[in-house]
Order: structure tokens, then C-alpha cells, then sequence
């Protein structure tokens, strides 16, 4: 409520400066957001050429997104459209140091920057032709958080200070539920931050939300969509709603770079589910090397692959949060400065004969030759993946048990995959309206530990083989791919991977080229994509989501 003290002013002049005053510290209100009939949509994508764009639904029948815009408009106070409007030059589609600049020079605080985006994910996701459910969760207290590093106004300080982040929704935050898109982990309120998370905040990171994903990261469903889950509807992609795949898993935190709705995001991989999302979102990601990045407090498939990495707009946004995941409780840190280099000479790197069909993939390879890099065709003999949805599914039965005995509240009632199975079928049209073949998968298998360990041996050696043989005969520095064309093989050998957007096909879905080099070459990585990104820049942002 507002409070004047009158004095010998006309009462009609502080009547109106009453008024005007109450506006500005009143929040902006979005029209609360109702349901649309999606029949028309869901029919029409049953024609689809693709299984994983044919969609039983799209938005989330148990998620109130009226709940989102209460914690979003309560934080809002004194911000407004025009003020919405005013800021967009200096944040959208800006990278991590110029929206840095931006503050220091007085234009930005931490507080304004993280407002606009929360009145953008509002704006936007109250929108039915423009919404793409890509958030799950908002931090209900991010904005006096941000005014907390206002007030601290440190000198020394890591690039990710003040920045808002986004975190894929198996990651654990202590003041937002943590649900893998699982309607048996909705109540998920759990005791304690996920260490990345620790460490992102140990920088002054600012964790602004929780973002959508493929349901239990895309080990539920057997060819469903990706980016859906019951929490959190599908996912859209802003390159074309309903028209590209989002990819998966980490659909709704590529989807939310995409859009602009934080400055970066946080996903996770097994195999493909940063790589994946990505590229169809036309952002940067990185598949770190497994145990890079720590595992723990993060809702598991497979302790033996899985591994978090940073999704962002740029390499260098890329490397900043990736350094800032990365800092362990030893102690330990990875530097974000990237080496810079004049070219690509000496460097050489290996090329798939099989893609060469691919124009936007020959465009890249032409503009790394144009820096100097020499590209050797390569044709490895396919890896034998025999055994690899086996290693998934008994890491998963063993893990889950883990994650949800460690760190689930007491409101979540079950305790392994059986019961998670069983709940979902107590109303499979909302709780799994694709089915749960995967978690049936897991509970089918019987596996003792030396098997396991076996499967586990087998294809790690495979991996690294497939990749060893063509990069020692032909001295190889990377291997460059396609999208996530090659995640499987990187996951099980453990390396690392980092696709960048290289353009677009004739009907507008992006597309990534993606590196791939040897255990902890991130630093490599980075500087080899750097180089390819500020010398051809083909990132542009959907067209719809570009104002």
C-alpha cells in the first residue's frame, strides 16, 4: 500500500502524483494464463513424417502456470514494460561481458537484469502462440538476491556474478521442488543445493529458475517426444513451434538460451542431451568430459555417463560457466579464458566421409580450411554398441534408489523404479501418456554386479577405441560431427564434446557442428570453436523471439 504525507500542495496535484507514484511501485499484471484447446494441434501432428513430433499433449495438466506468474509478478515491483523495452538493447542477445559492461557503466544493475527476464518469461509464456513451456519453476526470491550483489558491489568477482542462470529441473535446489518433469517428484523439496549449484553461487551466480525437460531425462518413453514431460507440458522449439524437435533431454534449457529467458542454462547428459537440444536451438554446448563436473545431487540415469555442462548463446558465455560449475570442493577450478588464436594452422582434424552430403557441414569445413586447418576424411568402422540400454537401465535401477533414499523429501512417497511404475499407473492418461517402456525396460532387467561391470568395461573400450584408432594413425587434434550424430560414442568413452550452431537448412531448423576431442581437452575445444564462431557468426536469433 501506498503512503503520502500531504502538505500545502493543491490536493489535486498530489492526487495525481499519488497515482503516479503507486504505479511506479506497483507490478506489472500479465492476464492469468487459461488453458486453450489443443485438439486442433494434436490432430494435425499426427501426420507428422517424425514419431517425436506427434504429440498427445502440450500443455501440463497438473502444473498451474498461474502459480509461475504469482512468483514472477511478486518480484516485479517497480519494473514495467517500458522499462522492459528500454533495457532490451542492452541484454538480448547480449554475452556474459557486454551485459557486465552494461552494469558497470550504470545501465544495468543485477536487479533490472534479472526483472527483465523475468518479465519476459512471463510475457512470453502467457502467450499462447508464442509460449514454449520451457519453465517448470521460478526462485522466489532471485530478485532480492540480485539486489543483495547490488549492495556488495564486489570488486574481485568471477564474470558469472550476478548472472541469472536456469538449471534443468534434475538438479537440486533447496528453495524450488526438483522433479525431473515426474509427477511422482512434483512435492521434491530437497534439503540441500546440487554442488554445481554450490558452486555457481560460490561466484555469485543467480539461479533464477528450474527449466522443462524430456521426463526423467529421456529414460521414460520409447520414442516419444522430446522435451515433454507431465510437469512441464512439451517443450517448443522457437525455430519453428511444432514444425522442429526440440532435441533431448535438455530441451527446455536450450530452448530457453534460444528465447532469451536467462543468460545461460544449465543441462545434463548421458548421451546426446546437451548436444542434442543444442544444436536444434542453435546455441553452444558442452558435454564435458565425464567427472569433470560433479554428479552429485542431480537426479541420475547413469552414474557411469552422466555429467551436467553449460548451454549458452556463446563460446565464451560457454567457458565462463563452465569454469564456474567447475569449482570443487578441493579446491580445484577451471580458468575461463579462452587461448586465443590468430588461425588453425597446424592443427588437424578429423572428417567424417559419411556427412560430406551435408551442405552446411561442407560450408564449415571450408571456413575451418580458410583458418588453416587441415581436414583428414575419415571412415570408422561402426562401434558395437551392444549392451549400452542395458548399462542405462541397471545404472538407473542402482542410482535412482540412491538419489531418492539421499536427498528426496519426506512428501515423496516412492523409492525405486518398481514404484515409480506403479504410481504412473494409477492414471497413466496424465502421469505417462506415452507409456514408461524404459522404466518397464529397467525393471525386466536382471543383471548381477560383475555383468554390469562387464557391459560397463566393453563398451568403454569400444568408445575410446572408435575414436583412438583414426585420431593416432592420422595424428587428429578433434574429430568434428554433426549435431549429437556422435554423442553415443563420446559417452561411452567419456569425452568430451562441444557443438556450436552452423547454420541453418533451407526450411530453417538450425543445425551444430560439433567437436570432439580427448578426455579434459575442453580448453582445446573451446579455443578451436572461438576461432570458427567470431569468424563466420552464424547464430541468429527465431525470428519470433528476437524482440
Amino acid at each position: 500500500m501506498c503512503q503520502f504525507k500531504f502538505n500545502s500542495l493543491p490536493i489535486i496535484i498530489l492526487f495525481i502524483l499519488s497515482l503516479s507514484a503507486c504505479k511506479h511501485n506497483s507490478a506489472p499484471e500479465f492476464e492469468a494464463w487459461v488453458p486453450y484447446d489443443e485438439t486442433g494441434l494434436i490432430d494435425s501432428s499426427a501426420d507428422s513424417a517424425s514419431e517425436r513430433l506427434r504429440y498427445q499433449l502440450i500443455q501440463s495438466k497438473v502444473s498451474d502456470r498461474n502459480a509461475i506468474l504469482e512468483t514472477i509478478s511478486s518480484q516485479l515491483n517497480g519494473f514495467s514494460k517500458d522499462q522492459y523495452v528500454k533495457l532490451m538493447p542492452y541484454i538480448l542477445d547480449q554475452d556474459i561481458t557486454s551485459i557486465q559492461n552494461h552494469i558497470e557503466e550504470g545501465t544495468l544493475t543485477y536487479k533490472s537484469l534479472t526483472q527483465w527476464y523475468l518479465f519476459r518469461i512471463a510475457d512470453t509464456e502467457t502467450n499462447k502462440d508464442l509460449a514454449l513451456n520451457a519453465i517448470i519453476s521460478i526462485n522466489p526470491k532471485v530478485v532480492a538476491q540480485a539486489e543483495d550483489l547490488d549492495a556488495l558491489q564486489a570488486k574481485e568477482k568471477h564474470p558469472i556474478y550476478g548472472m541469472p542462470i536456469l538449471l534443468k529441473d534434475n538438479i537440486n535446489t533447496k528453495n524450488m521442488i526438483t522433479t525431473a518433469g515426474a509427477m511422482a517428484l512434483m512435492n521434491n523439496q530437497t534439503k540441500t543445493d546440487a554442488e554445481i549449484v554450490t558452486n555457481l553461487k560460490s561466484h555469485g551466480a543467480l539461479i533464477l529458475g528450474k527449466a522443462n525437460l524430456s521426463e526423467w531425462a529421456n529414460f521414460l518413453c520409447d520414442g516419444c517426444p522430446n522435451g515433454y514431460s507431465a510437469v512441464g507440458g512439451q517443450t517448443l522449439n522457437p525455430y519453428g513451434l511444432r514444425i522442429f524437435d526440440t532435441g533431448g533431454s535438455s530441451s527446455g534449457s536450450a530452448v530457453s538460451v534460444a528465447a532469451n529467458y536467462a543468460v545461460a542454462a544449465i543441462g545434463t547428459e548421458t548421451s546426446g542431451s546437451i548436444l542434442s537440444p543444442s544444436s536444434q536451438q542453435s546455441s553452444v554446448g558442452l558435454k564435458p568430459t565425464v567427472g569433470v563436473l560433479s554428479q552429485e545431487g542431480i537426479v541420475p540415469i547413469s552414474s557411469t555417463l552422466d555429467t551436467p555442462g553449460p548451454i549458452t548463446k556463446t563460446i565464451r558465455d560457454n567457458s565462463i560457466v563452465f569454469s564456474a560449475m567447475a569449482f570443487a570442493k578441493s579446491g580445484a577450478s577451471v580458468p575461463w579464458e579462452i587461448d586465443i588464436r590468430a588461425d588453425l594452422k597446424n592443427l588437424r582434424f578429423g572428417v567424417y566421409t559419411s556427412y560430406l552430403e551435408d551442405s552446411l557441414y561442407l560450408r564449415a569445413l571450408e571456413d575451418l580450411k580458410t583458418l588453416g586447418a587441415e581436414l583428414i576424411e575419415i571412415d570408422p568402422k561402426p562401434m558395437d554398441f551392444e549392451g549400452f540400454t542395458q548399462l542405462l537401465s541397471g545404472d538407473m535401477k542402482i542410482d535412482l534408489v540412491n538419489y531418492l533414499k539421499a536427498y528426496t523429501s519426506e512428501n515423496v512417497t516412492v523409492k525405486s523404479t518398481a514404484e515409480v511404475i506403479q504410481f504412473n499407473l494409477e492414471d497413466n492418461l496424465v502421469r505417462i501418456p506415452y507409456g514408461q517402456a524404459r522404466f518397464e525396460g529397467i525393471e525386466d532387467l536382471n543383471l548381477s554386479d560383475e555383468e554390469l561391470q562387464n557391459i560397463r568395461d566393453q563398451l568403454y573400450k569400444a568408445g575410446v577405441a572408435y575414436f583412438e584408432a583414426p585420431m593416432l594413425v592420422n595424428r587428429l587434434d578433434a574429430i568434428l560431427s554433426i549435431n549429437n550424430y556422435n554423442a553415443g560414442q563420446a559417452a561411452v568413452a567419456k569425452y568430451p564434446g562441444l557443438t556450436i550452431p552452423m547454420g541453418y537448412t533451407s526450411e530453417g531448423e538450425p543445425k551444430g557442428l560439433t567437436f570432439i576431442a580427448q578426455p579434459y581437452k575442453e580448453s582445446d575445444l573451446f579455443s578451436y570453436a572461438k576461432l570458427f564462431e567470431q569468424n563466420t557468426n552464424y547464430r541468429v536469433s527465431p525470428k519470433k523471439y528476437s524482440n
